[in-house]
């Protein structure tokens, strides 16, 4: 039975890593929360820890590469959770790391129109029916660092969340009439499942840490509580901004 009294939130890649700490930390703020993923089955560790907190858990499938489908899904979300206001656009594939000179068409489109392309229009079809309900909300997006200082060997990865950053910044502008702030959380490294492989590797640990000033990778669930904020009532004067989580790394 849908809960019409409890705020609601939507998490998109919310299986592991940073989207799941996003998730419970939600639910431990009190909202009811949405959680998708390619694979629904892979949400049940997360909805326990959700509902462990006593806050209402629903799983839902989710594609990116399908726009066709996301009206549904929100559609699907609002019919469990009626009070959602919150989007966060977690899900997305990781860094490619190949140089530019040998980066083929379909590795280019496996990254942005995941990354980019799925997040915009997940981001159109949530923020349609906040403003056909004159309803309210907040829109935050996990951007990163390599949106916005340069890398060597992560150029599409780079290119879409810079482009993940311009939309948050463009859509700010054009939804604050109606209520509904858009922010982006840069994070830094962070170590999750889809990082596991590099950081396993000591010279390319070091060379990361070397550049960032406070000399420590960053935690899941410090990212976490950044989009905790955003989500809350405390930063509803808080639009348009990235916000870097990166030990110091984009302060050079």
């Amino acid at each position: 039975m849908a809960n019409e009294s409890t705020p609601a939130a939507l998490v998109t890649g919310a299986s592991y890593g940073i989207g799941r700490a996003i998730a419970v930390g939600l639910a431990h703020d009190g909202w009811d929360v949405v959680v998708t993923d390619l694979n629904p089955h892979d949400l049940k560790p997360v909805m326990a820890d959700i509902q462990g907190l006593g806050r209402r858990a629903v799983a839902l499938a989710l594609d990116l590469r399908a726009p066709a489908t996301f009206a549904d899904v929100v559609s699907r979300a609002v019919e469990h959770c009626p009070r959602l206001s919150v989007l966060v656009n977690n899900a997305g594939v990781p860094s490619l790391s190949q140089p530019a000179v040998a980066t083929s068409e379909q590795q280019w489109e496996s990254v942005v129109d995941t990354n980019l392309k799925g997040t915009y229009f997940l981001t159109q079809a949530f923020g349609q029916w906040l403003i056909a309900q004159a309803r309210p909300g907040a829109i935050i997006s996990l951007s990163s660092t390599h949106g916005s200082v340069g890398f060597a060997g992560a150029s599409v990865y780079g290119i879409a969340k810079a482009g993940i950053n311009q939309m948050t910044r463009m859509l700010a502008i054009e939804w604050a009439p109606h209520g509904i702030c858009l922010n982006a959380v840069a994070p830094g490294t962070t170590p999750t499942p889809t990082r596991e492989a590099s950081l396993k590797n000591p010279q390319r640990r070091e060379a990361m840490l070397s550049r960032i000033p406070l000399q420590r990778f960053g935690t899941a669930e410090e990212m976490a509580a950044a989009v905790r904020y955003l989500a809350s009532p405390q930063a509803s004067y808080i639009t348009g901004q990235i916000l870097h989580l990166d030990g110091g790394l984009t302060a050079y």
